[in-house]
């Protein structure tokens, strides 16, 4: 007969063959969480293995990433497309279990964790997802949006910063169908964590104002299967299940330790474990009858079978409601949405604008949101400045969240306002953005690099971002980041020059797919640049010629942002000397080294040499001007005055630009 120990000692044994095999992972927190993975997807979970993108799945989310071979070992117990060949190479090159969960590498993974707290913290976007598309498309007797969102997480997850910054805001937001699990073992990688974590966690929950279900026998799975039913009772808090456990439960000699955390436990430990156990079947083996007690397939297919015939009723009495559900959770862009913003381009180009790029940016967001209902904007407590919300954009405020919502305040919490921006990408329904200054991209930045990693498209409005910021000084005025933000890999970063580019970036920003986009806008006012019909379309391409010269040039100027006005003065100025000049845009480098060669080389002739200016860092620039070229820009930190004034005294002008391009020709 199956019980739930037999069922929990499945997943120690899976998980301590796994890191054995590779001689390398975490074991520990598999086998100490074992039983909490029984009472949830066991009992509770509503998922369908042989639908991993069911719209109205739970999600779940193991934040402790590192306990990989938990979430593997469940995904393939319950029956998902994850054979236990895949298992067996846990951690190797190419398979399907490396050693930190990867969304859209493993089927029913839901997000990419590792990095501690971000899960948790993505967890909390995928919550308030869930909430904003059921007070946007549910009606009475119709609930198509209805699931839960659950979180398993460690000691680490809370020591993480972000977990303050996250947890908060779903204590705002009260999103009661936010689940947390606990792992209260008090073991980190360094051993005992009282002489490091001696927060009184609940008590710092219950103040976020989080449901707390308190001193939970985390081996105990009819006391688990309690409190998920007390945690579904409530309607108006997310809930902490504080669950005490034993890391590595099983293992006789290792079992409540550090040495259990990150590491097998060896072959001598691995025996002893099965005997305390009592297993007596081999390495990645079990046996049937369990495997047919952890199958979801059935109870999956029936799940998602009622939820279908819901989806039926609703489609015949809400038809178009119906089917714009189907094309956001598809992430398919509106039928009106390609002419629409086309005309507002048009208007675009017409008007001429000299206004700083962040306000063209908020122009384009109030011109585009209409075409992209599924926007959630957002801003770091800085909505001002960032200039991120529009005319007719509903704020989301706690008294009224169940009435939905389109607008975002994260307060300071950038990182938090990242990571939740991930979960609700992967959630799906929405196309977030999120808006604080560009200095503060920092405190973001692995937020940002998830998203890169994950292949999802939320988009940043990065603003005040150069020494254009002036007065506030250096500790505000960016200087690397731009070029820092440029080496991520699959993070398109666009600094546009003018009204025009702008628009383009976000046209280009919305209709990724599978990468995020960072758009780094001026606080200071920009000419607008006059371009042809051929030029509008070149800007697509990240770099193009904005202003040419009669016959081949001497030179070529390559500039971003509120330079590329210094490179079109610098061009009359040596056209008066008698030097042939051409200035190439370049607001997306990442665009444009994605095109063809014969389209590089046209617009920076290989033979010619390069000059490029940029308020900021000088690193990745010589990539396109060669070690012969020079680069105009800044490697220090910036300065307190008047923005003139610091342009002035750290030769981001015109003059400075034309001398190096005299400097570059002399040789």
């Amino acid at each position: 007969m199956t019980t739930t120990a037999s069922l929990a000692n499945a997943i120690r044994v899976l998980a301590i063959d796994g890191v054995q095999a590779a001689n390398s992972g975490h074991p520990g927190a598999p086998m100490g969480m074992a039983e909490i993975a029984v009472s949830l997807w066991n009992h509770n979970l509503k998922h369908n293995p042989a639908d991993p993108k069911w719209p109205d799945r739970d999600r779940f989310v193991l934040s402790n990433g590192h306990a990989s071979m938990l979430i593997y070992s469940l995904l393939y117990l319950t029956g998902y497309d994850l054979p236990l060949d895949e298992l067996k190479k846990f951690r190797q090159l190419h398979s399907k279990t490396p050693g930190h969960p990867e969304v859209g590498h493993t089927p029913g993974v839901e997000t990419t964790t590792g990095p501690l707290g971000q899960g948790l913290s993505n967890a909390v976007g995928m919550a308030l997802g869930e909430k904003l598309l059921a007070a946007e498309f549910n009606r009475d007797g119709h609930a198509i949006v209805d699931h839960y969102t659950y979180v398993f997480l460690g000691d680490g997850c809370l020591m993480e910063g972000i977990s303050h910054e996250a947890c908060s805001l779903a204590g705002v937001w009260k999103l009661a169908k936010l689940i947390a699990f606990y792992d209260d073992n008090g073991i980190s990688i360094d051993g005992h964590v009282e002489g490091w974590f001696a927060d009184d966690t609940p008590k710092r929950f219950e103040a976020y104002g989080w449901n707390v279900i308190r001193n939970i026998d985390g081996h105990d799975v009819e006391a688990i299967d309690r409190a998920i039913a007390a945690a579904k009772a409530q309607t108006d808090r997310p809930t902490l299940i504080c669950c005490k456990t034993t890391i590595g439960k099983g293992s006789p000699n290792k079992a409540g330790t550090h040495e259990v955390h990150g590491a097998p436990l060896g072959k001598d430990e691995i025996a002893a474990t099965r005997a305390a156990l009592g297993i007596d079947w081999p390495p990645f083996e079990i046996p049937a009858d369990i495997l047919a007690a952890w199958n979801a397939k059935a109870a999956g297919a029936k799940q998602q079978a009622a939820w279908d015939e819901r989806f039926a009723a609703y489609r015949k009495a809400y038809p178009d409601l119906a089917a714009e559900f189907e094309r956001r959770m598809r992430g398919e862009l509106t039928a009106r949405y390609a002419a629409g913003s086309a005309e507002a381009l048009k208007d675009i180009i017409d008007k001429a604008e000299v206004i700083a790029t962040r306000k063209s940016s908020q122009n384009a967001i109030q011109a585009l949101a209409p075409l992209v209902p599924e926007f959630v904007g957002g801003s770091a407590d800085l909505a001002p400045s960032n200039l991120t919300m529009w005319k007719g954009c509903r704020e989301l405020k706690p008294a009224s969240l169940n009435e939905g919502g389109n607008y975002i305040h994260y307060g300071v919490r950038e990182f938090g306002m990242a990571a939740i921006m991930n979960g609700l990408c992967l959630h799906g329904g929405f196309r977030p953005f999120g808006g604080t200054f560009l200095m503060f991209s920092e405190y973001a930045r692995n937020a940002i690099r998830m998203a890169a990693l994950m292949q999802i498209n939320p988009i940043y409005v990065f603003t005040h971002d150069s020494i254009g910021v002036g007065e506030d000084g250096p500790t505000h005025q960016p200087v690397e980041q731009t070029a820092t933000l440029r080496m991520v890999p699959n993070l398109d970063v666009w600094r546009p020059c003018d009204s025009v580019e702008t628009f383009v970036a976000w046209q280009v920003a919305i209709e990724h797919k599978t990468m995020p986009t960072a758009l780094v806008l001026t606080r200071q006012n920009l000419a607008h640049q006059a371009r042809d019909a051929a030029q509008v379309a070149a800007i697509r391409k990240g770099g193009y010629v904005l202003k040419d010269c009669a016959g081949a040039p001497k030179a070529v100027i390559i500039a971003t942002g509120s330079e590329v006005a210094l490179a079109v003065a610098a061009q009359q100025t040596l056209a008066e000397k008698g030097i042939s000049v051409r200035v190439v845009s370049m607001p997306s480098p990442f665009a444009f080294d994605a095109q063809d060669k014969a389209y590089r080389d046209a617009v920076l002739p290989p033979d010619v040499p390069r000059v490029a200016v940029e308020a900021g860092s000088t690193a990745g620039w010589y990539r396109y001007v060669g070690l012969k070229g020079a680069v105009v820009g800044i490697d220090r930190f910036g300065e307190c005055g008047p923005a003139a004034q610091v342009f002035d005294y750290l030769g981001i002008t015109a003059p400075k630009v034309v001398e190096a391009v005299e400097r570059v020709l002399a040789g």
